[in-house]
């Protein structure tokens, strides 16, 4: 009888066949080895995506776990394939469509991040993968699958963007080939049309998902059960505790200041703004290298391969949230925390400070920087392995963090870390009830109506601070990934239970609960929480 596969065989498989399958994600996770083609979003391309990841779901269900390391790696690989699968099986990729985690989206970042000698060829393959994405929408339609028109229209509207002012831009910057570059905006160009003359008629009018497929969404990006009512419930209990330490914050800057002109009075505080592109650039900068300062040798002892964190500026056509790209396979392309400036020439820094550390250090750039270095982590894990709750729990953490540690020494910046808490905790409730119908509960304001979109966008707006263009785009992005928006505040939940559990130990070190943490590798929260309840933060049979 043949020795069983070990998990770390299945594990190089699994990315192996993800560098051939889904091109795409491999260029932007920097994965060495792939071709000149796209992803293949064609109703074949995902029937065959399907089929090996049941079959690699079945290796690793019986392949040979010889430690710690193993057994997690291994559970982390059926959680993933399991969500794969169920995915799948509901036809959600017959209907993805929207304006941050589309085949679109991914598209234009593997143009982003495709080495010098891929360029072209990934350019001129554009037509074709966009119009496999067309099929599989096409196909959905003509089974009842049909996303929604408002994310149909926006989406066009990105692509347009792309055609006419992100890919002339970057077609220059990289010395592409004119012909490349032009198959590839007609391709932007084609798709858009579709999407506005063809998808959008036909369209499904409901924003709203329902009841089963949030659920499926919450536990597809968070890697846990949820029960939806106590979350709801809870999230309205961190708005109201929340709000009260924000009139706090406001009562220490200007008493008396209502909070619906706080965001004004910011704005016009010449202390708070920056003044053009070139300086916000240099002040993410300034702000990237004094966390990364601080946090070394005292968050976590950081890697030398992976202190650096570059800033740069996101494409026309992004969606508002800045947000973060991890480093290379090989680490030789550093994270990357990336602002969509979106034709803005100021900027509101008392805002800005607190998801600055949320996209870089203490944030992501930390956390996934520290698995990317970790050379004897199970490959798949480093890099497929994440889920958003564990992710964006542990940056919405890393903000928390830094106002521990007294970051935010201005009154202005303070408030600006409240507010972000608060947009978090108002995407708890706005995500739960525009998919599921659930309403503000008696004794609040507007009790028992609906979260409809313009609900939701008031909530941003009066609650969290903010802009009403940035609260637009918000919507929006809640509509189109249900179940995600839910993940940060969640997420950092989990880690603040975990923590305070750790530190009824009369030996706890934070730097040492950190650094075990991310031993542990990426995961989803159902599994981290087991996994911490268990840990045993110096023993040698530990990850």
């Amino acid at each position: 009888m043949s020795e069983r596969e070990s998990v770390g065989d299945v594990s190089d498989a699994a990315v192996t066949w993800l560098v051939a399958d889904d091109p795409c994600a491999a260029v932007v996770l920097g994965i060495p080895g792939v071709g000149d083609r796209l992803t293949d979003y064609s109703p074949n391309g995902h029937a065959a995506r399907s089929a090996a990841i049941l079959d690699l779901a079945r290796r690793a269900g019986n392949a040979r776990t010889d430690d710690p390391a193993g057994r997690i790696a291994r559970d982390v690989m059926l959680d993933q394939f399991h969500r794969w699968t169920t995915a799948a099986e509901a036809g959600d990729h017959l209907r993805d469509v929207n304006i941050l985690s589309s085949p679109p989206q991914h598209v234009r970042l593997a143009l982003e991040f495709a080495a010098p000698d891929l360029l072209d060829g990934l350019l001129a393959d554009v037509p074709q993968a966009l119009a496999g994405w067309r099929d599989s929408l096409a196909l959905g339609q003509q089974q009842g699958l049909a996303a929604a028109r408002r994310q149909a229209v926006a989406v066009a509207d990105q692509l347009a963007t792309y055609a006419e002012e992100w890919l002339p831009a970057l077609a220059e910057a990289r010395g592409a080939d004119s012909s490349a570059a032009d198959r590839a905006r007609q391709g932007f160009r084609d798709t858009a049309t579709w999407l506005s003359d063809v998808y959008t008629p036909s369209a499904a009018e409901e924003n709203a998902v329902g009841e089963e497929r949030y659920t499926r969404g919450v536990a597809a990006y968070n890697g846990v059960e949820l029960d939806l009512d106590d979350t709801f419930a809870w999230g309205w209990h961190e708005i109201a505790e929340l709000s009260a330490d924000l009139r706090s914050e406001v009562e220490r800057w200007r008493p008396g200041v209502p909070i619906t002109e706080v965001r004004a009075a910011l704005d016009a505080d010449p202390a708070y703004r920056i003044e053009g592109v070139a300086a916000l650039r240099d002040h993410l900068e300034a702000l990237t290298e004094q966390a990364t300062a601080r946090a070394d040798g005292v968050l976590l002892d950081l890697d030398p391969r992976v202190r650096e964190c570059r800033v740069e500026l996101a494409a026309q056509g992004a969606a508002a949230a800045p947000y973060y790209v991890p480093p290379s396979e090989d680490l030789s392309r550093p994270g990357t925390t990336w602002y969509p400036a979106r034709g803005a020439t100021d900027f509101p820094r008392w805002w800005l400070e607190s998801v600055w550390f949320h996209e870089g250090v203490p944030g992501h750039h930390l956390q996934l920087g520290a698995f990317a270095a970790q050379d004897d982590m199970d490959r798949f894990q480093r890099l497929l392995g994440g889920t958003s709750g564990h992710a964006e729990g542990w940056a919405l953490y890393a903000e928390r963090l830094c106002d521990e540690q007294g970051w935010f020494d201005e009154p202005g910046t303070r408030i600006g870390f409240l507010s972000a808490q608060l947009m978090r905790a108002v995407r708890v409730v706005v995500d739960i009830g525009l998919h599921t119908g659930r309403r503000i509960p008696d004794g609040l304001p507007g009790a028992r109506r609906r979260i409809t979109p313009p609900v939701a966008r008031g909530l941003l707006v009066e609650s969290a601070l903010l802009e009403p263009s940035f609260a637009d785009s918000e919507v929006d992005r809640y509509l189109g990934m249900p179940g995600q928006a839910i993940s940060y505040k969640v997420g950092e939940r989990v880690w603040l239970q975990a923590r305070d559990r750790a530190r009824t130990s009369p030996d706890f070190d934070l730097k040492d609960w950190h650094a075990y943490a991310m031993r542990l590798g990426p995961m989803g929260l159902g599994q981290f929480q087991a996994e911490m309840d268990g840990a045993d933060l110096h023993s040698p049979a530990q990850p």
